[in-house]
């Protein structure tokens, strides 16, 4: 497996001072941020006047144009797993392939599209941040998730494999990204990706003592410890941890599984 600070590098910015998306905020924020379920701003009425508007240029001339197919590929594990370093080496590799891809980082989107209130407040002040920021209890989680599912989506739907690294811990957030990502391409589209890296091993990779700040009660929701972790009972791609196996063998067995599936084609020359 990769060494602990490879890990640690990719998963943990070194601009912070502990891991963003697995850190608690102060209860304040998750009880701001479940105000934007309120109603207001004449919301009731909006769905009456949301029509679909079709595109011009279909996704099969999208995919046709870019010689691929727009598929998501959706790494879950515990923090410390090995998610963002394994993406990082599959994003390498596919674009040395000459794919077309991109990828979503649990940490990097906190910073703008799933801000938590804190980060919000300064900028759009105190009403916006509660309504739209988000925190790390359940129902934030799942916001949190839902959006970066809706987002995968555009990115699939343009032809663009997507690779997205989150602790996702809940399986009902996944599988509902799973059928949003189908329902809008093709069955096989989504592919899960298990990190199986055991709780004990993404400990001693901390860097931060995240695990033993959890521990002592510090840290709050934090999945494997005081929150949950749903692990994916039928992942498309099982990584189990094995001594020695470094992130290139393990994005080398994705892409392996991805071809085999059908949904990569041949490296481009």
């Amino acid at each position: 497996m990769e060494a602990v600070n490879a890990d640690v590098a990719n998963e943990h910015s070194p601009s912070h001072s502990r891991s963003i998306e697995n850190m608690s905020q102060s209860n304040s924020d998750d009880s701001a941020s479940s105000s934007t379920q309120q109603a207001g701003d004449g919301q009731d009425d909006v769905q009456q006047n949301i029509v679909w508007h079709a595109h011009t240029v279909s996704r099969e001339d999208r995919e046709s144009k870019l010689g691929q197919r727009g598929v998501v590929v959706w790494f879950t594990g515990l923090s410390g797993c090995g998610k963002s370093t394994i993406a990082n080496e599959l994003d390498r590799l596919l674009i040395d392939r000459g794919a077309t891809c991109t990828l979503l980082d649990g940490d990097n989107v906190r910073h703008g599209l799933c801000a938590p209130p804190s980060v919000l407040k300064e900028e759009h002040g105190e009403d916006f941040a509660g309504r739209f920021g988000l925190g790390f209890g359940p129902t934030d989680r799942e916001e949190n998730i839902r959006r970066i599912g809706a987002v995968t989506e555009l990115f699939a739907s343009a032809g663009v494999i997507v690779l997205a690294a989150f602790v996702s811990p809940y399986q009902r957030d996944r599988d509902r990204v799973r059928k949003t990502i189908e329902s809008s391409g093709r069955a096989g589209d989504f592919l899960e990706v298990f990190v199986d890296t055991p709780l004990e091993i993404c400990k001693q990779r901390d860097p931060k003592g995240l695990y033993q700040k959890a521990i002592a009660g510090e840290i709050k929701n934090f999945t494997g410890i005081s929150d949950p972790y749903d692990a994916p009972p039928s992942p498309e791609i099982h990584l189990k941890w094995r001594e020695g196996q470094t992130p290139h063998d393990q994005a080398s067995e994705i892409i392996r599984e991805m071809e085999k599936r059908g949904v990569l084609g041949p490296a481009k020359g």
